[in-house]
């Protein structure tokens, strides 16, 4: 017999047929008609019926909305004729077909309900396993993600440094003459590759043209010295247009020049040798080095001549102070040898006693070279509100220091927070600074002063380290910042 499309022997229930969908079986199913047995008097024929139970009714109803399906009618045919001769054959037929059937639901993968509920469970733990295997391989690459991205951070954080100045040597040595004695030494070494056969450039060894060796090893020559003058002419501009911070990028020049000429003279295996590119690289180092060494050299010798500066300021100063003070001595002295008056013999001998200790003060002062005046200052028209200065000074007019301080570099004058004199300034100062050291402006040149700070955490340090200051002013005046921004403003 020959069954509707999609229609097979129920597998749980085999006088049934039941609906296969192309993906799965559905609910619906239909009596199965039994085989044909061969009779003597044929069955009348029955028009095909469609047997829908009420379940596929609504079934078939919900699902009309979504999407078309095939039809889930299953025709019920009656027997078909059977002649009077050829029974056995007409069997035959059917039980062929029934097997036909069969192969088809093998064919299509239709397995029972035991070996479909046993390869859903193989699956569910092969699926688990394997989520299991990704969440380790994920919490791993997390890890390598956290260790990249520390690294990226180190390499980020060395480029703001040496762009900000903060260099750190291939190469340290002693000092700048050390550097050119080096760099003096590896020319020597470049100029002696680069000559003839010195193992500058590599090239091939047999080479022909037209047939002729000659010819070839000529072409060779001329190719070499072309590719080793580009390559030089390259280096020599990168070594002479160097910047310590910019050194990795020259770096990095310098090897595509190298890898672009390999790739130019492929056919002749024409390419800068790996040693005589590791000197030029050298070459790069060392020049960056010897530049950053001469430019320190440089900062301590201004900065030297400044404090020298400072001191023959406070020496003069001292010197013109003992002078007067010393005049003023001398006129106290003339002027009691001969007075008789008792009354003004005790007023100048006062005045006498406190020249006298005056005098000794400046001796003082010219004696211990850490006594001098702390001083906390700030510019907010220049710098804001949140960046101060601390240092010392010996002068013995502390205001002309910090008065030179605001001279034509900075639009405004100073501030003064802080100024009280100590015995001791010089360790005042100096640990002031290593208690501000992690919020310091300038990281290369410490004898610039200044600290992201505000006056109110600099009184915090000075009370501590010079006990309660008679005077403090935490809020600065800033008398002409504040008018210059009235006037922008009337």
């Amino acid at each position: 017999m020959s069954a509707t499309a999609n229609w097979y022997p129920n597998p749980e229930n085999p006088t049934q047929w039941r609906y296969w969908n192309g993906f799965a079986w559905t609910q619906h199913r239909a009596p199965r008609v039994p085989p044909l047995v061969p009779a003597a008097i044929p069955a009348p024929a029955v028009a095909p019926v469609t047997v829908v139970t009420p379940a596929d009714s609504q079934h078939v109803a919900d699902r009309s909305h979504d999407q078309p399906e095939a039809s889930t009618s299953v025709p019920v045919t009656a027997a078909p004729k059977v002649p009077l001769f050829g029974a056995r054959a007409l069997a035959k037929e059917s039980v062929a077909e029934i097997a036909k059937l069969r192969d088809d639901m093998n064919r299509l993968g239709m397995l029972d309900i035991i070996e479909l509920e046993q390869e859903k469970k193989r699956l569910t733990a092969a699926v688990e396993e394997q989520r299991v295997t990704l969440d380790q391989e994920a919490v791993e690459l997390g890890k390598r993600l956290g260790e990249l991205r520390k690294q990226v951070l180190v390499t980020e954080e060395t480029a703001v440094l040496q762009e900000a100045g903060i260099y750190e040597y291939r190469h340290p040595l002693s000092d700048s003459i050390a550097y050119r004695v080096e760099l003096a030494k590896l020319q020597d070494k470049i100029k002696t590759m680069a000559r003839k056969n010195g193992g500058a450039i590599q090239t091939a060894q047999d080479w022909t043209v037209n047939g002729s060796q000659v010819q070839g090893r000529k072409m060779l020559n001329d190719f070499s010295k072309l590719m080793l003058r580009a390559y030089n002419a390259e280096a020599d501009n990168l070594v002479r247009g160097l910047k310590p911070y910019k050194l990795q990028s020259a770096e990095e020049r310098l090897d595509k020049v190298a890898t672009t000429i390999a790739k130019l003279g492929t056919t002749m295996s024409i390419g800068i040798s790996l040693p005589y590119h590791q000197l030029r690289l050298w070459e790069l180092a060392l020049t960056a080095d010897f530049q950053e060494k001469l430019a320190e050299e440089k900062d301590r010798e201004r900065e030297e001549r400044a404090r020298l500066r400072e001191e023959r300021k406070v020496q003069q100063e001292i010197e013109r102070e003992c002078e007067r003070l010393e005049k003023e001595r001398q006129h106290y002295v003339n002027a009691l040898r001969g007075l008789t008056d008792e009354q003004a013999r005790k007023r100048l001998e006062d005045g006498l006693r406190k020249v006298e200790k005056s005098i000794d003060d400046v001796d003082y002062r010219a004696a211990n070279i850490r006594a001098g005046y702390v001083y906390v200052i700030s510019n907010v028209g220049a710098f804001g509100d949140r960046m101060i200065k601390v240092g010392m000074t010996r002068r013995l007019e502390p205001m002309e220091r910090v008065r030179e301080l605001g001279d034509a570099s900075v639009p405004f004058k100073f501030d003064v927070h802080a100024l009280f004199f100590s015995a001791d300034a010089v360790g005042i100062e100096t640990e002031m600074h290593k208690r501000l050291a992690d919020r310091r402006v300038n990281r290369v040149n410490l004898r610039r002063e200044f600290f992201h700070a505000t006056p109110g955490e600099a009184r915090s340090h000075l009370s501590q380290l010079a006990g309660e200051l008679l005077t403090f002013e935490e809020q600065p005046e800033a008398i002409e910042y504040h008018q210059s921004m009235n006037a922008s403003l009337a």
